[in-house]
């Protein structure tokens, strides 16, 4: 049965017709207009001014300067020889300085370490940072979907990994080839939904194992060092840092790109930042849908 002949004698195809409303594929459409006006930006008083220098002061690029670690950096750092530690530091204080100090330790001695973080992407950066501080050959990393270098002394990866690694050796009767496990991130024991795997890889590390918890918000440390040594069968110690090294401060950008301390030169509420509640409250700001 002989099929339909087409209508394309000549063996060109024919090119769609194009929409008279327009097709994107053949034509631009103009941009929309503006649905208002801009609005003249006010410029900032002298006092204003003021107070954006001094949020602004200081900020920049430190001048380098050699290493001198803090007393608790120091402090961890030979309490972990003996016991099991938790830090409690805020950011930037340098927690990572002491988990890096101690595999330097152990991969001189030929010993392996575990570094684990709740992220992927907090994995992945630590990772890099270790494969470039010890050499890419001592370091490999294990996350849901990378599996690289299994064998080296210093394994990068998610907590869950290290956890599936404890119920492995249970069931075959092996042991975890590491020495020290460093459970970044440590306050995530309180998460609802997967706080049960930090529980279960304290609770299921070897007494043999070390462990060094690090975190910038975990809440009643002592009670939770106390926990930890209740269920590993021995003292925890609990380092506090001091003040945060890293000052935050915090600030509104308005729409007209115009920057607001948060606080006031004597550390009360900036009063310039109601004009903006007055704002949204009258309806100048609209959600959009």
């Amino acid at each position: 049965m002989r099929g339909k002949r087409s209508d394309n004698r000549g063996g060109k195809r024919s090119r769609p017709k194009r929409s008279s409303h327009g097709d994107e594929r053949y034509n631009k459409r103009p941009l929309a207009r503006e649905s208002s006006g801009k609005k003249p930006v006010e410029p900032l008083t002298p006092r204003q001014l003021r107070a954006v220098e001094r949020l602004l002061s200081g900020i920049g690029v430190p001048e380098p300067k050699p290493l001198k670690p803090d007393d608790f950096q120091l402090e961890a750092l030979a309490a972990i020889e003996t016991q099991d530690v938790l830090v409690t530091a805020p950011t930037g204080s340098g927690k990572t300085w002491i988990a890096r100090e101690e595999i330097r330790r152990l991969l001189a001695a030929g010993k392996k370490a575990w570094y684990t973080t709740p992220l992927k992407a907090l994995t992945n950066s630590k990772y890099a940072e270790f494969s470039l501080e010890f050499g890419a050959e001592n370091v490999g990393i294990l996350t849901g979907d990378r599996k690289e270098n299994s064998d080296a002394p210093l394994i990068v990866g998610t907590t869950e990994i290290y956890r599936n690694q404890l119920f492995d050796a249970l069931r075959s009767g092996d042991q975890v080839e590491t020495d020290f496990v460093i459970l970044d991130e440590a306050h995530y024991l309180s998460d609802e939904d997967r706080g049960h795997v930090w529980e279960e890889a304290i609770i299921l590390s070897p007494p043999r194992i070390r462990l060094l918890l690090l975190s910038a918000t975990v809440g009643r440390a002592d009670e939770f060092a106390a926990w930890i040594g209740e269920v590993r069968g021995g003292k925890v110690r609990v380092v506090k840092a001091g003040p945060r090294p890293v000052e935050l401060r915090a600030a509104y950008l308005s729409s007209d790109l115009q920057l607001f301390p948060l606080l006031g030169e004597d550390g009360s509420y900036n009063r310039d930042l109601d004009q903006f509640a007055k704002q949204r409250s009258s309806g100048g700001f609209r959600r959009r849908r």
